[in-house]
């Protein structure tokens, strides 16, 4: 191996990154052990120990925050959480760009919503243009936005032009939303957020891991952005007041000492000694986080004076000036809020306090509290948010540091102007959603609505803070359009499942490995496949990649792949062998002839794995990302790094004798004489009969098609003890209709309710009505003082319009993907033959298993569900099953070229057969692998690992039978053209 050298130092770096990456995940364990321990089983305790330390320097410089930021990821359905896709009310934007009452705008608009609501493949612009232009054909829509837009649409603008601004009007909205949504969850307090834009522009994707609160989620995400600009108090000025309120807290402290010192904690709570933070009308708390319900509910029990809650006395009694009451710690924000709100009548009647987003200093512990003054006779904000026209981040004159300029429209600039001049040497507080973002003093009366705000800004904290102005309100409405929740119970569960089945699945796959080719080869390959392994962690922490169980799959199954690029290596040390040359000569040549069959199997399952990542979502997109990490490493793995060991040994004298023999694989290993070409009729015509069977099963048993696919709302009920799926279904049907459907889930005590009732309805009570009807129709199931909150241990949602574009995105990415096999095969082997002959294949694996599928969805004792997951194998199995193509077809064209004088009868025989044991071997190491997925991976695979052991079969058959002879007549028919002068070779 010529490059011997620039692979051992490229091995070298590949393992000291990944062991660099890998560090930050096992230093964040330790810590978090620390923290369990600490803990004792209080959570509260827990975050308490975690966020006292996310701020220090931990390791190699990093910060406690920083280390957990760079862990490996667990996916929601791992660590439990929610996911939601929500869409920005495109018709909002468009309502008000109009300036008419125009009735062809109105009921074009109209049918757009249904249509849009109901699911379709076009974005909401273009579905109201083509609405539009059939109901008003000679219709201008510039007549309609000229007046509101007019210096960006002329009235004799075309539609479009029209449409064009009206799509970046919509970019825009969702743009808007963007910020105002990435500002919320900031402050929510979730541990590893990911929010992103989705390619229809009016989408965006929110995943929120370790979440327990899903309704709390959907009010922060649906609530209406609120910009404002508040007058200010000067903390001198309201010194009597708090003093007054000090002495006032100072009594009720002892009241309540009084009263806990005679009563029980429970009497002392019934007789409303405690503080609850249901308060509608208390400032909003700083959330902390990773808190659960249970902290949120537990009462506040007020044991200290006001004044003693505050880091430090208040500002004013140290001289200072400005709105800055003091800095509280956040675990004592909801004490300080119930004092300010139970004795809110001291203050004067304009006052109002308000915490700032960020925490102050470096430990993020400690909080502002500023002090507002209301503006008019609402004594509300003295301008709202909707003015600013624009913000942006700057750099000070010479370099000063950074700072953030706004713009105002020309109402606002009017106001601007006259509130900066009354309060001059005053701060203005920037308020959004009740949270000051800043507060900078006033130096001067601005005109003209253009300010320029300093205050020793980092670039990023400029940045967020131009956010926050753009933000404004938020233009249009959202509304959750698809929506995930797993509870923390399932997704242990779910780990555990995924944890054992890999562990099971490595034992098989060592042992088979051994087997095969003795202890020594066979020791070689496991090593390979735990280096494999080890470089896809790493590359996965490198790229903060999640983790997910469709990602776990696909981690076992690039495993298998890497066994397989191994079988194709060892298999053809052992020709060489057999042909007589010397060990060292048939390693140099078994690895050099294995080479473009390895390369060329792991390309077309990378192209798969590619096309999965760009139509998939959520955990398909996790498994695309894992698989194509797990096949780049296993080809260095296989084809590099086990050379070099044997190479190694070998040169120190080692290893002399090996044969890459066993008696099991002898047993497996004769030599075939199959004449496949002249027998493929046959099964060719069983596998017409099939198709003729699948296609009438099709049309009357059909497919049992899931909510990705059609809409509608999932729940993973658990019960106490074991259930019957028709009775839980009868219970149901008075309350949701024939659109309820009951399968059982894992075990006899866990049903999937699957159901569409109500599923266009986006009211905001929607869900908990649902689970009303749930509690109602189940009572007899649930226990005396629980709910089915209580049973509930995962929900999801799927609108119609989502379904819509899963499906085309789903049948896209197989058209996609066959295309793509296709061309490739053609570009290697050049001969459109082989392109025909592999299409044809993978066209019969990938609808033998949707017919398996039909013919079987109502007997397993496991979902069959058609939905994301399904795709997803269907896709890996036409990147797995091109694999025997390629590997035949590879030795076919070698032979050609070897013996050019043989007849292409006995080249395609021939080849089919001197690769049979590779295959054989091949096919059992992956089915090993398949079955431990299947037995012990857990239901949330095992639909996608039943339709992998179909595809694996199928893909195996189909390479002998139907892939090579399609070729060998095409090949044949045109050796015949030549021959008569009527063609030409390929």
């Amino acid at each position: 191996m010529s490059n011997k050298g620039f692979i051992k130092v490229f091995s070298i770096l590949l393992t000291l990154i990944s062991l660099y990456y890998l560090s930050f995940t096992v230093v964040g364990w330790q810590y978090n052990k620390k923290a369990k321990k600490y803990a004792n089983g209080n959570l509260a305790l827990k975050n308490h120990y975690l966020d006292s330390l996310s701020s220090e320097k931990v390791y190699l410089g990093y910060t406690l925050k920083e280390i957990r930021q760079r862990e490996i990821g667990l996916g929601l359905d791992l660590k439990g959480g929610m996911t939601v896709i929500l869409e920005v009310d495109a018709a909002q934007v468009l309502r008000s760009l109009a300036n008419t009452d125009d009735p062809a705008f109105n009921q074009a608009l109209k049918e757009t919503i249904e249509q849009n609501r109901k699911g379709s493949s076009l974005d909401f612009v273009s579905l109201f243009r083509q609405n539009y232009e059939r109901i008003s054909p000679d219709g201008k829509l510039a007549n309609i936005f000229s007046i509101t837009m007019s210096d960006r649409i002329s009235p004799t603008a075309t539609n479009d032009e029209v449409i064009a601004v009206l799509r970046q009007e919509v970019a825009a909205a969702a743009d808007n939303a963007f910020n105002v949504l990435r500002t919320r969850i900031d402050r929510f307090g979730v541990v590893s957020p990911n929010i992103q834009k989705l390619d229809r522009a009016e989408r965006i994707l929110i995943e929120l891991p370790g979440i327990t609160e899903p309704e709390r989620v959907r009010n922060l995400l649906q609530g209406r952005a609120n910009l404002e600009f508040w007058k200010t108090y000067d903390i001198s000025e309201l010194m009597p007041f708090l003093n007054q309120v000090n002495q006032r807290s100072i009594e009720l402290v002892n009241a309540m000492k009084g009263i806990t010192d005679s009563l029980s904690v429970a009497e002392a709570d019934s007789a409303g000694v405690t503080a609850s933070l249901q308060l509608t009308d208390s400032l909003p708390v700083p959330s902390l986080p990773s808190t659960s319900t249970e902290e949120e509910e537990k009462p506040i029990v007020i044991t200290k004076s006001f004044i003693e809650y505050f880091n430090q006395p208040y500002f004013a009694m140290s001289g200072a000036s400005g709105p800055v009451v003091g800095t509280v710690a956040k675990n004592d924000t909801a004490a300080v809020s119930f004092i300010l709100n139970k004795f809110k009548d001291v203050f004067p009647a304009d006052a109002q306090f308000r915490w700032g987003f960020k925490p102050v200093d470096k430990r993020e512990t400690y909080f502002e509290l500023y002090a507002l003054r209301g503006d008019g006779t609402k004594r509300g904000p003295a301008l709202e948010g909707d003015v600013v026209v624009n913000a942006r981040a700057d750099q000070g004159q010479q370099g000063t540091g950074w700072e953030v300029s706004m713009t105002m429209n020309s109402a606002g600039a009017s106001r601007w102007a006259t509130i900066t001049g009354a309060e001059k040497g005053k701060s203005i507080a920037i308020v959004l959603d009740g949270f000051v973002y800043s507060a900078p003093r006033v130096n001067d009366r601005i005109e003209g609505g253009r300010s320029s705000i300093t205050g020793n800004f980092t670039h990023e904290e400029a940045e967020d803070l131009a956010n926050v102005l753009k933000s404004g309100k938020m233009k249009a409405g959202v509304r959750i359009v698809q929506e995930d929740i797993v509870g923390p119970s399932l997704g242990q569960e779910a780990i555990q499942a995924g944890m054992i089945s890999f562990i099971i699945a490595l034992i098989v796959l060592f042992i088979f490995t051994c087997m095969l080719y003795g202890f020594i080869p066979g020791m070689v390959i496991n090593g390979a496949l735990l280096l494999n392994l080890f470089y896809t962690l790493g590359a996965l922490a490198a790229f903060r990649a999640v983790l997910t169980l469709p990602g776990i799959a696909g981690m076992i199954l690039a495993l298998a792949m890497a066994v397989d690029a191994n079988v194709l290596i060892n298999e053809r040390i052992k020709e060489e062998l057999a042909g007589g040359k010397t060990l060292r000569r048939a390693l140099e040549d078994g690895y050099k002839n294995a080479f473009s069959a390895i390369f060329d199997s792991n390309l077309t399952t990378i192209i798969t794995g590619i096309i999965l990542a760009i139509f998939g979502t959520g955990a398909i997109k996790g498994f695309a990302i894992t698989l194509i990490i797990g096949i780049i490493v296993s080809f260095l793995t296989a084809v590099y790094f086990t050379r070099l060991v044997y190479e190694g040994q070998l040169e120190k004298g080692k290893w002399q004798n090996l044969s890459f023999n066993t008696r099991f694989s002898k047993m497996m290993s004769k030599e075939f004489h199959f004449n496949f070409i002249h027998n493929s009729k046959k099964i060719i015509t069983v596998i017409g009969i099939f198709i003729v069977v699948s296609i009438i099963s099709l049309f009357t048993l059909k497919l049992n098609t899931g909510i990705d696919f059609t809409g509608g709302r999932n729940y993973v009920i658990r019960f106490e003890k074991p259930v019957k799926t028709g009775e839980i279904q009868d219970a149901l049907a008075p309350y949701f209709g024939e659109s309820v459907r009951v399968i059982t889930i894992g075990s006899s005590n866990q049903v999937r309710v699957s159901t569409n009732f109500r599923i266009d309805d986006d009211s905001e009570n929607v869900e908990q009505e649902l689970r009303s009807l749930l509690q109602e129709g189940l009572k007899e199931y649930i226990a005396p003082g629980k709910t089915i909150d209580d049973y509930i241990q995962s929900s999801q949602k799927v609108g119609p319009s989502i379904a819509e574009d899963m499906m085309r995105n789903a049948f896209l990415a197989l058209g996609i993907a066959l295309i793509c096999m296709g061309l490739y095969i053609l570009f290697r082997f050049n001969n459109w033959a082989f392109s025909v002959g592999t299409i044809a294949a993978l066209a019969i694996d990938a609808f033998s298993v949707i017919g398996i599928y039909s013919l079987f969805w109502k007997v397993m004792p496991f979902s069959m569900e058609i939905d994301q997951t399904f795709v997803a194998a269907i896709l890996t199995i036409v990147g797995y099953s091109i694999n025997d193509k390629v590997v035949v077809f590879d030795r076919i064209r070698e032979y050609r070229h070897l013996y050019p004088k043989r007849d292409l009868l006995s080249v395609f025989n021939d080849s089919m057969n001197a690769t049979l044991a590779r295959t054989i071997n091949t096919g059992l190491s992956t089915i090993l692998v398949i079955f431990c997925i299947l037995f012990f991976g857990g239901d949330a695979v095992r639909s996608f690992v039943f339709a992998m052991l179909i595809g694996i079969i199928t893909g195996t058959v189909t390479s002998l039978f139907v892939a090579s002879p399609v070729a060998f007549r095409i090949m044949s028919k045109q050796q015949h053209e030549v021959k008569e002068g009527t063609g030409k070779s390929k």
